[in-house]
C-alpha cells in the first residue's frame, strides 16, 4: 500500500512518541538505580559499624562483601541504561526533525553553506547550497565525507549509468526507512572531522607511531609483567621483608618503563581519547549494512572484497574495545595501579600494533562505506517522505519532457505546477510576463528538478524524461566590491562563461532571467537579441525569461528556433491575481502600472 504524506507524518510522530516514553521510563530506571547504589553505600557502612562494635565474624564477611559485589554490579548497569538513553535522545532526536521537517520544512541538518559558489555554473542561481537551499532541505549526513558526496552529486550530472543505479539503490534503501532512522541515530553526535581525524590516524600515523612496540624484548616482558609482578607480591606475603623489597624493585622498575615510552604511548592515544563510544556507533551503523542481502549494483559496490573472514564492524568493534581499555589511563589513580601491576598503557599499545597489523588497512577502506550509506540515505529520505514526486526517465538522446512540475523547495500548498516539454530539437524559449507573475521561479523549477535527476534523486513531478544536460544560468547577477567588479561587468563575465561552456559542451541547457539588467534597455534589446542568436546558432537550448515584449517577435523569423510561452495577471476590481501557470505565446498583460499606482505614481500617455 502506498503511504500518503499525512500516513509517513503520523508514523513519524508515532515513533517519536514512543520514543519519549522510552526516555521517561529510562530516567525512572536510572533514578531507581542510583536510590538502590545509596542503599547499598549506607548498608556497607551499617556492616562496618556492626563489625566495629560486635567484632569480626565470618558472617559479617559475607554481609560486607554482598553490598559491595552489588554495587559494582549496579555500577555497570547504570552505565548500560545511560548508553541506552543517550541512544534514545539520539534516535528520538532523528525521528522529531522528519516531523518538523514535513510540517515546516525546517531541517536540523547542515544547509551546505559552505559548498555556495556564485562562480558555480548553477548552484547559486538554483539555490542548491546554503540556508533554504536544495542541500538544506535533503541533507542527512554528519560525516565530513558524507557531506563532501551529497554537495558533489548536487553540483554535477552524473552519466546515465550511475544514475540509473542510484536511482535502483534510492529505492532499495527507502525500503529499509526504519533502520536508516537507526543509522542515522548511531552517527547523531558524531562530529563532521571525527571519521576522517581517525581514518588519517590509522593510515598516516599510527604505522610510524607503533615502531616502538616492534621490540621483542618490551613485548615479552609486558607478556609476563603479571606473572613477575603478582609473583613477587605473593613471594612477600609469604616469606616477608627481604622479597618485599624486591617487590618494590619491580614496580619501580615497571613505572620507569612505562615513564621512559611515555611520549611515545601518548602520541600512539592522542587521537583516539575517549572516542571508544563514537567506534561504538560507527561499529553499529556497519554491522546493519552488513546484515542486509543488497540487491543493488550500486550499492553492493559499497563493500571491497577482502579476503578477511571477520566482518567489518567486528574489526571496528576490536578497536573500540582496545581504547576503552587505554582509556582507564585517564583515571590517574586506576592508571597509576595498572601500570605498576600490569604496564597497562605498554599492553594497550601493542594491542593496537597487532590490530593494526590485521584490520587497520579492512578498516580504512571500509569506513568510506559509512559515508556512502549516509549520502544514499539522505536521497531515500527524501523519497520516502514525498511519496507523490517521482523518478525520472533519463534518456540517451536529446529529450526534456515534465508533467506536473513544481519546485520543491516550495511548501504543496502552495506551489503550483507545470507541464513543459523540449521539442525534439534545440530551441530558445521567450517566457515574458509581469512582475511577480512566476517567470523567474519556473526557470528555476526546471533547473532544480534537472539538478535532482542528475543525481539519481526522485523529482517533484507527475512525470519526468530528460536527456543528460550541462545546466548554465544567468539569474542573481549582482556587482562585487572586492573584484571591483560593476554589475554590468559581473553580467559581461558570466555572459562569456555561458558561451565558452556552450562551445565546449553541446549538450548545455541555459536559463536566462532578464539579461543584461546593468545597461540602457536600447543595448539590453540588441545583446539581448544577439545572445539568442547565438544559442540558435550553437543549437542550445534555453529557457529566456524576459519583460522585453521585443524579443518575443524574434519567433517570426525563426519559426523553428524560438517558441514564446507567458505567465500573466487576471485584473478584477482593481486586483491583482496570479494564477503562475505557463501559457503558450506572447505576455498582452503587464503589472508595473498598477504597481506604481499603489505607490502613488501614476502613468501618463
Amino acid at each position: 500500500m502506498v503511504k500518503t504524506k499525512h500516513s509517513i507524518l503520523t508514523d513519524y510522530q508515532n515513533k517519536a512518541d514512543q520514543q519519549q516514553k522510552q526516555i521517561n521510563d529510562l530516567k525512572r530506571k536510572l533514578n531507581t538505580i542510583s536510590f538502590s547504589r545509596l542503599g547499598l553505600f549506607l548498608a556497607e557502612i551499617l556492616i562496618i559499624a556492626l563489625i566495629i562494635n560486635l567484632g569480626f565474624a565470618w558472617p559479617f564477611g559475607v554481609l560486607l562483601a554482598l553490598p559491595f559485589v552489588l554495587f559494582l554490579f549496579l555500577v555497570k548497569k547504570q552505565a548500560a541504561v545511560q548508553n541506552e538513553l543517550v541512544y534514545a535522545g539520539q534516535l528520538l532526536w532523528v525521528y522529531q526533525n522528519e516531523v518538523n521537517h514535513m510540517r515546516t520544512g525546517k531541517n536540523g541538518y547542515d544547509d551546505g553553506t559552505v559548498y555556495a559558489d556564485e562562480y558555480h555554473p548553477y548552484a547559486s542561481d538554483l539555490d542548491i547550497f546554503g540556508q533554504g537551499s536544495l542541500y538544506a532541505f535533503i541533507n542527512r549526513c554528519n560525516t565530513q565525507a558524507g557531506l563532501d558526496l551529497l554537495a558533489a552529486n548536487l553540483r554535477r550530472p552524473n552519466d546515465k549509468v550511475t544514475i540509473l543505479q542510484r536511482q535502483e539503490a534510492i529505492t532499495e534503501l527507502k525500503n529499509h526507512i526504519e533502520q536508516t532512522c537507526h543509522f542515522r541515530a548511531e552517527l547523531q553526535n558524531h562530529k563532521p572531522g571525527q571519521l576522517r581525524v581517525i581514518k588519517d590516524k590509522l593510515q598516516h600515523e599510527l604505522p610510524e607511531q607503533l615502531k616502538f612496540t616492534r621490540n621483542a624484548a618490551l613485548r615479552l616482558y609486558v607478556k609476563l609483567v603479571p606473572f613477575v609482578t603478582f609473583g613477587m607480591l605473593a613471594l612477600g606475603i609469604a616469606f616477608g621483608e627481604l622479597l618485599w623489597h624486591a617487590f618494590a624493585l619491580v614496580l619501580l622498575f615497571n613505572s620507569g618503563l612505562t615513564f621512559f615510552n611515555l611520549s611515545k604511548i601518548n602520541l600512539v592515544y592522542n587521537g583516539f581519547g575517549k572516542g571508544s563510544a563514537m567506534l561504538n556507533a560507527f561499529a553499529g551503523t556497519v554491522k546493519w549494512t552488513e546484515e542486509v542481502t543488497w540487491k543493488s549494483e550500486y550499492i553492493k559496490g559499497f563493500f571491497d572484497n577482502n579476503t578477511s573472514t571477520k566482518p567489518l564492524s567486528a574489526q571496528i568493534k576490536q578497536l573500540s574495545s582496545i581504547i576503552v581499555d587505554f582509556d582507564a589511563r585517564l583515571n590517574q589513580l586506576v592508571g597509576a595501579f595498572l601500570n605498576f601491576f600490569l604496564l597497562w598503557d605498554l599492553k594497550c599499545s601493542i594491542a593496537l600494533g597487532n590490530w593494526h597489523d590485521q584490520s587497520a588497512e579492512q578498516v580504512v577502506s571500509g569506513m568510506a562505506r559509512i559515508s556512502r550509506f549516509e549520502e544514499l540515505i539522505a536521497f531515500a529520505t527524501l523519497s520516502y517522505n514525498q511519496p507523490d514526486w517521482n523518478f525520472p526517465v533519463i534518456e540517451s538522446d536529446f529529450h526534456l519532457s515534465a508533467t506536473d512540475l513544481g519546485h520543491p523547495l516550495i511548501h504543496e500548498s502552495e506551489r503550483v505546477m507545470n507541464s513543459f516539454n523540449l521539442e525534439a530539437h534545440p530551441t530558445v524559449d521567450i517566457v515574458t510576463g509581469s512582475n511577480m507573475a512566476g517567470k523567474s521561479t519556473f526557470l528555476r523549477t526546471v533547473g532544480i528538478n534537472m539538478s535532482l535527476a542528475f543525481a539519481g534523486a526522485p523529482v517533484c513531478a507527475t512525470q519526468m524524461s530528460v536527456s543528460i544536460f550541462k545546466i548554465l544560468s544567468y539569474m542573481r547577477i549582482k556587482d562585487s566590491l572586492n573584484d571591483h567588479t560593476s554589475t554590468f561587468k559581473a553580467e559581461l563575465n558570466r555572459l562569456k562563461m555561458i558561451l565558452d561552456a556552450i562551445q565546449a559542451d553541446k549538450n548545455s541547457f541555459v536559463l536566462i532571467d532578464e539579461m543584461l539588467r546593468g545597461t540602457n534597455s536600447r543595448d539590453k534589446y540588441l545583446g539581448s537579441k544577439v545572445f539568442i542568436e547565438k544559442l540558435i546558432e550553437q543549437q542550445t537550448p534555453a529557457l529566456f525569461a524576459t519583460h522585453d515584449l521585443q524579443l518575443s517577435e524574434m519567433e517570426a523569423n525563426h519559426t523553428h528556433q524560438v517558441r514564446n510561452y507567458h505567465f500573466d495577471i487576471q485584473i478584477a476590481e482593481g486586483e491583482m491575481k496570479f494564477d503562475y501557470k505557463l501559457k503558450h505565446g506572447p505576455c498582452k498583460t503587464f503589472n508595473a502600472a498598477l504597481l506604481l499606482k499603489e505607490i502613488g505614481l501614476t502613468l501618463t500617455s
